[in-house]
């Protein structure tokens, strides 16, 4: 028994390291410029790796003191735990499995349009009071500033792997013909195609094109990085936490058969 209940211990807390790639997915993704503005998934995961964590430490306490209440508790919160991550995992993939970029003429970096992303990801953007609150965060960033310092002639700047980010927000549409002085300040052309974002274009500082369209498409093009390489991430660690739980499913059960058969076998001696 006291063999059984240490190896039942050992895989809780296997299963409590497991919970730290997932509070570790959703730390990262709060210190992304992008996610910490929007605020939609990080805390979501962060939550549900501290939630992995009490209740594998509630597995482990259990087996270790052999409290037959804390294990049953253990396994139906962790099953729970398991199919709240799965369903994370499943609705991560579902909506960013939409979205991709464009090739601008002349120019390396790629732009970004916002009806290429899944509607569910287009309203966490879209509405003046939902993008007001987003749009003031991501101004207050360096994020475009620190374009100007890295890149001062133009063909450098058409040849670089600019963010989705800083090609949506920090500079106007190619089609919309603007002339470079530096990747935050464009002369405006003559006559301005009819797209709105190219009106909506500024030269200052503190616009830019956070009103534009394009500006919501290039967040939402990084976000759906971002969120895919968390989600690769809580992918592997659902894996290993399901192994684990049958693992501890069948320790456990073997420990209560072999109890069973001890006390069988003492009724008849």
């Amino acid at each position: 028994m006291a063999l059984s209940s240490t190896v039942i211990a050992s895989i809780n807390f296997v299963a409590m390291l497991l919970s730290i790639p997932v509070i570790a997915a959703g730390i990262w993704l709060s210190v992304q410029t992008d996610n910490s503005c929007v605020k939609l998934l990080q805390w979501p995961v962060i939550v549900l790796g501290i939630a992995i964590l009490v209740v594998a430490f509630a597995g482990f306490v259990g087996a270790f003191w052999r409290m037959p209440w804390l294990l049953l508790f253990y396994l139906v919160a962790m099953f729970v735990l398991i199919l709240l991550l799965a369903s994370l995992v499943i609705f991560i993939y579902v909506v960013t499995n939409r979205g991709e970029a464009h090739l601008a003429p002349g120019r390396v970096y790629l732009e970004y349009r916002l009806e290429d992303y899944s509607g569910w990801l287009r309203q966490r953007v879209q509405g003046s009071h939902k993008w007001d609150r987003i749009k003031k965060c991501l101004s207050s960033t360096s994020t475009c500033a620190e374009l100007n310092q890295t890149y001062r002639e133009a063909q450098d700047f058409f040849n670089a792997r600019i963010s989705p980010l800083e090609s949506g927000c920090c500079k106007p549409p190619t089609q919309c013909g603007y002339t470079f002085v530096n990747p935050t300040y464009w002369i405006s052309p003559i006559s301005i195609t009819f797209d709105m974002d190219c009106v909506l274009w500024s030269n200052n500082q503190t616009q830019l094109c956070y009103s534009c369209s394009s500006c919501k498409a290039g967040l939402l093009a990084n976000l759906r990085k971002e969120w895919r390489r968390a989600d690769l991430i809580l992918v592997v660690t659902l894996l290993a936490l399901i192994c684990v739980f049958v693992m501890g499913c069948y320790a456990l059960r073997t420990t209560r058969t072999g109890e069973l058969f001890r006390r069988y076998k003492q009724g008849y001696t």
